[in-house]
């Protein structure tokens, strides 16, 4: 998937709130908010931050596991473990 560059914005054009925030529902990826020419700050929308958070944190658990799998962890059969849940829970 190719992602678009980040929008770019001065910091002086955060005095127009609704503009701001309008910007913000549009875009579909965080807004660098510069100052004197220089990256300074990040804004996003919620929806965005939510997908980011989502993404980091499975990022995170398959990290997890797979230093699990590297420290002799055990392996799971992928059949029987969704079995087992199956038989668990009744879906």
């Amino acid at each position: 998937m190719i992602q678009a560059l980040p929008k770019v914005l001065p910091v002086n054009e955060l005095k127009n709130t609704a503009n701001i925030m309008k910007v913000c529902q549009e875009t579909e990826g965080p807004i660098v908010i510069t100052k004197n020419g220089y990256g300074a700050a990040v804004m996003m929308s919620i929806k965005v931050y939510e997908e980011m958070f989502v993404k980091m944190r499975a990022a995170a658990l398959i990290n997890e596991s797979l230093d699990d799998i590297d420290n002799g962890g055990e392996l799971i059969d992928g059949e029987k473990f969704f079995s087992e849940i199956k038989r668990k829970h009744g879906r």
